[in-house]
């Protein structure tokens, strides 16, 4: 088996659901991450009671996120967040260093059961236009990285796409799939969310290598081709084996990722990495929430104060925090 594992704390099993596989493949340039969620993802829908179609949505974005996060080499957030003139308006993705996901969607309910009884409820319909937005935040510094790009295209993966193209000029593909499974729970029909992704950069020694082609509206003269004057062999060959992935090789769970690399790249080697794992996990408080609380004028408190508290709703995991306002008195 042309598969080659790093790290010994798990020399030779799978990855299993809700664990972010790295590798490379050296022989073509490229490196990834690719994952299955399972527990996680259904843990953070289901705690939401979205609509099918805004779950699918926020699922792809959390396993974005969790592909792009799991990158980083420095303790901090990746946060992904989408503002749009969409049904779907809003969709927000933390992740933190060490795993923790937390994620949640906005959304006009009565639009939503208008578009799906109307056979309108693809990604790129309920996103519309707006843009995406990916920030890192690093724990201890003043300032912080953010690339934002127009939210345009059919998927979230085309907009991937765009971004890379646009913010990071590195030569990149995105598989996403997402599923709503049905199993027998006892005696009870049970739902459950999977979803699952794989990212492929090129990234050679040379720049050159990974020229990109020039953005429409740059310094090209009028005219001029668009082509990717660097289209490496290497690249193309590995771009062309991540676009034969199917939905379902990415979702199910008797197909684990390593197999999955093993048929994409066996004939080239590949080699991966120690999983990360992911969990979902807040990281609000009742602290933080007071932190924030205290900032606020003595107007701006007197307008939150309801039956004689302040009461405040995490929006990504539902926790509930009250307070006295006697507490911010001095604000």
């Amino acid at each position: 088996m042309n598969i080659a594992y790093e790290g010994a704390t798990e020399p030779f099993g799978p990855a299993g659901d809700d664990a972010v596989r790295p590798f490379v493949v050296e022989a073509l340039d490229v490196r990834g991450r690719a994952i299955q969620m399972g527990p996680a993802l259904d843990a953070i829908l289901t705690r939401h009671d979205y609509p099918p179609a805004v779950s699918r949505l926020l699922a792809e974005a959390i396993v974005l996120a969790v592909l792009l996060g799991s990158s980083l080499k420095i303790d901090g957030r990746f946060t992904l967040q989408t503002e749009t003139d969409g049904v779907v308006d809003m969709l927000v993705v933390d992740y933190r260093t060490g795993g923790a996901i937390r994620a949640y969607a906005r959304f006009d309910a009565e639009r939503i059961a208008e578009a799906v009884a109307a056979g309108a409820a693809a990604p790129g319909v309920l996103l519309g236009k707006g843009t995406l937005a990916m920030t890192i935040d690093q724990t201890g510094a003043a300032s912080r990285y953010q690339g934002i790009v127009p939210l345009e295209g059919e998927s979230l993966e085309e907009v991937a796409h765009t971004y890379f193209r646009q913010s990071e000029q590195i030569p990149t593909r995105v598989r996403l799939a997402v599923a709503e499974m049905q199993m027998r729970d006892g005696g009870a029909l049970r739902h459950s969310w999977r979803a699952g992704g794989l990212i492929v950069q090129f990234l050679p020694e040379s720049a050159d290598r990974m020229r990109q082609p020039d953005l429409p509206g740059g310094d090209a003269p009028e005219g001029a081709a668009t082509e990717d004057v660097a289209e490496d062999d290497a690249w193309v060959e590995a771009r062309s084996l991540t676009e034969t992935v199917e939905d379902d090789e990415l979702i199910d769970p008797s197909v684990p990722v390593e197999s999955l690399l093993f048929r994409l790249f066996n004939e080239r080697g590949v080699r991966v990495f120690t999983p990360v794992a992911v969990r979902d996990q807040c990281s609000c408080s009742r602290e933080k929430v007071s932190g924030v609380l205290a900032n606020f004028s003595a107007a701006e408190i007197a307008d939150s104060v309801e039956g004689g508290e302040i009461s405040v709703t995490c929006e990504f995991c539902g926790s509930k925090y009250a307070f006295d306002p006697e507490e911010f008195a001095g604000s």
